[in-house]
């Protein structure tokens, strides 16, 4: 079996977690979550890029990566975290929805995404911690309107334990775009694209599309026409003017 056979089985249990997330989104759940208060230092003082480190299997039946090198990176500082309250940023101002658009940053052949390289690469992106312990992108200024994108991990119950966020490793992580959002269909998507591109790059990992394939070009078009059409079907109908008698 290839790499990204095996590849795509880890990451199939990312369309269940993706729906259960949005049914979840409007309940309350009280629990201790937490926030990053530090980024990481290297030993010169200077901020580090996120790095991969070494894999290890995981739980609940997820199929990892499978390599063909078992070379360890430099390991990012940690970050700190301490406990907070239970938080509804983030949260959905509505559980009304009629589609989902997704895409996948995945750890290379042989590693694993680390759960502290996730929370600095989040950060820097713009992304914020919040409700049900994962992450969102809010419109700025304004972030009662709910998240214009998330972030979850693949493995179960793809939330981040910020606690324990140094021995998390994930094969990959998920964004979400849940529509309708508050902004229009395509300038959510414009929002998270390069959102997810740039969290690639920081955890040198590969951008995947909701078929679990390289994201290209040709694919980013099409997207980009059905997010369209999506926005011309709930335009709001033109205003007609009354009959003069």
């Amino acid at each position: 079996m290839s790499d990204m056979a095996l590849l795509r089985i880890g990451i199939l249990a990312a369309g269940l977690l993706l729906i259960a997330a949005i049914f979840l989104f409007g309940r309350p759940k009280k629990k201790v979550q937490g926030r990053r208060v530090e980024g990481a230092e290297g030993t010169n003082g200077q901020r580090r890029e996120p790095v991969l480190g070494e894999g290890e299997t995981p739980a609940d039946g997820a199929t990892p990566v499978v390599g063909e090198d078992g070379v360890t990176q430099p390991e990012l500082g940690l970050p700190e975290v301490e406990a907070g309250a239970a938080s509804d940023l983030g949260k959905r101002t509505t559980q009304d929805f009629d589609k989902i658009v997704s895409l996948f940053v995945a750890a290379r052949a042989g590693e694993q995404l680390r759960g502290e390289d996730i929370v600095v690469a989040a950060e820097k992106t713009g992304l914020v911690f919040g409700h049900m312990n994962v992450f969102h992108r809010l419109v700025e200024g304004h972030p009662e309107r709910g998240p214009i994108f998330s972030m979850a991990s693949i493995m179960k119950p793809g939330s981040f334990d910020m606690a324990n966020i140094r021995e998390m490793e994930t094969p990959a992580i998920a964004f979400f775009l849940t529509l309708p959002a508050p902004l229009t269909a395509l300038d959510a998507w414009e929002k998270m694209l390069p959102t997810v591109q740039r969290m690639g790059e920081l955890l040198d990992g590969v951008v995947l599309d909701d078929s679990r394939n390289a994201l290209g070009r040709q694919r980013i078009a099409h997207i980009r026409d059905e997010l369209r059409a999506y926005d011309r079907q709930h335009q709001a109908p033109p205003l007609t003017k009354a009959p003069r008698w």
